[in-house]
């Protein structure tokens, strides 16, 4: 039972916002009362945090098999990045606002991953693309991590791409974008050969300065 509330809130939260969702409605789409939730969570803000350790191993787990089957930094890249942008196109934009807000204890288990997980993996793509030539030998490489990481939540503000844009094409935006700053001309070939493939991003054309 405790996973089954997990997962619904999780639902209800990415569609909906977290501050928007009650108890009383995540006990209604489960059709239990709300003393069966309160055995198994101390509060919405248990919950909360459940909800997010939850979604962080999964997106860990989903990472980890997309890392298996990429031919190369860059592929292994591209398959995360759009994990992501799909990840985001399905979370309702006030979800991280409303984390980072209002649940410090799981805003602090993301801090954690985005720490001791997303930014380390990035750095070793960065690298591992550097020593195969595919990405700029004079790249900073925490710098650079940290720059996709925050690209990432920069998606995410309002304030900054208000509700009718979409999350999928902002984050596609901001993806190519940070591409385009890193690969090399042999990179640049190896992309647009993979982006062949793809629907939603034309390939991109390298200018030698």
């Amino acid at each position: 039972m405790k996973e089954k509330i997990i997962e619904e809130a999780e639902r209800l939260f990415w569609k909906y916002g977290v501050r928007t969702i009650t108890m009383d409605d995540i006990a209604r789409r489960l059709a239990i009362s709300k003393k069966t939730i309160y055995q198994h969570f101390i509060d919405k803000e248990d919950i909360v945090f459940h909800v997010v350790k939850y979604h962080i191993e999964n997106e860990v787990d989903e990472v980890c098999q997309l890392n298996a089957v990429a031919g190369n930094p860059i592929e292994e890249l591209m398959l995360v990045s759009d994990m992501m942008r799909r990840h985001a196109d399905e979370i309702n934009p006030s979800v991280m606002l409303d984390i980072q807000r209002y649940y410090p204890k799981a805003w602090g288990v993301f801090l954690e991953y985005k720490e001791n997980q997303i930014i380390k993996d990035i750095i070793s793509n960065l690298q591992r693309g550097v020593n195969e030539g595919l990405y700029r030998t004079d790249l900073d490489l925490e710098t650079m991590a940290r720059l996709r990481v925050e690209l990432l939540q920069i998606g995410f503000d309002e304030q900054i791409f208000p509700h009718h844009k979409d999350m999928y094409v902002v984050q596609d935006q901001l993806h190519h974008h940070f591409v385009r700053g890193i690969l090399t001309l042999k990179g640049f070939e190896i992309y647009n050969n993979l982006k062949q493939t793809s629907e939603r991003v034309q390939p991109i054309i390298y200018e030698s300065k």
